[in-house]
């Protein structure tokens, strides 16, 4: 059974591109083991989230690389925590905004501090 919360901070928490081709690598060779540190080694994943993150690399999906990338994942996943996120960050309240991120979706706090910041640095919200 996929714990939403996991599958959702998988798919809007940056890995590198490297760490995604070696993860599917050693995946394809029976070492899932290895492939989940191998994800939590370059990126904020947690161990949940690094597990749900491989699932979709071995299904053949791609993870976003970089903070734009995880913030458009975010934007299809959830447009209505977006809009919530974006009236926080316009009345000044960002730490309220990563809270809220962080509870929506189970991100890491650094995860869901980037995607603040990227989102606050978006034309439109400040």
């Amino acid at each position: 059974m996929t714990n939403t919360k996991a599958r959702t901070a998988a798919m809007i928490t940056p890995v590198g591109q490297e760490a995604q081709d070696e993860a599917r690598a050693l995946a394809r060779d029976g070492r899932a083991g290895k492939a989940v540190r191998r994800l939590r080694k370059d990126s904020w994943l947690k161990r949940g989230p690094a597990r749900e993150a491989l699932e979709l690399l071995v299904d053949g999906q791609e993870l976003p690389t970089n903070s734009g990338q995880a913030l458009e994942a975010l934007r299809r996943l959830d447009a209505p925590l977006v809009g919530e996120l974006t009236a926080l960050l316009d009345s000044g309240r960002q730490i309220a905004a990563v809270k809220l991120l962080r509870e929506r979706t189970g991100i890491d706090l650094a995860g869901g501090y980037h995607l603040v910041v990227e989102l606050g640095s978006r034309p439109g919200t400040t």
